[in-house]
């Protein structure tokens, strides 16, 4: 059941982000510059995660954060330059254009850290599927991104 409502979790998260990303864009639009209508975006998330920290009763990071690996820190600047990039190229190439090449790219970096098991991730080896499952999502980022 538990991989379940993870199924359904993620795909949820999947819909979020392309609303994340013309929320920003009219933030963008609104404010001036794709940054600082980033900065606004980020400032909500900061707050919204101290509500459910309070929610949850999660505790506060301590000082065992400084013993995290330097790797450990990009979480952050990975969602920050999502976040800009977005906000970005949104109003430009369009939502479904930006994200169908997000997809893309997770897909191939995902391989490329599964098979060599960075960032401590457990190893999987590259196999005949995966390989055409990464060929299909770039076949289908380029038919997407095809004008009329």
């Amino acid at each position: 059941m538990q991989y379940v409502i993870s199924l359904i979790f993620a795909f949820l998260a999947g819909v979020a982000l392309p609303i994340q990303g013309g929320a920003n864009a009219e933030l963008s639009k609104i404010l001036g510059n794709p940054v600082t209508a980033s900065l606004v975006s980020a400032l909500v998330s900061i707050v919204l995660m101290v509500f459910l920290i309070l929610i949850f009763k999660a505790p506060l990071p301590n000082d065992t954060i400084l013993s995290a690996p330097w790797w450990a820190w990009l979480g952050g600047a990975m969602g920050v330059a999502f976040l800009v990039i977005g906000t970005f190229a949104i109003p430009i190439i369009g939502a479904a254009n930006f994200l169908v090449l997000v997809v893309a790219g997770q897909v191939i970096a995902a391989l490329i850290i599964d098979k060599f098991g960075l960032l401590n991730v457990p190893v999987h080896l590259i196999s005949i599927a995966r390989v055409t499952g990464v060929i299909f999502v770039i076949i289908g980022a380029i038919i997407i991104n095809f004008k009329k």
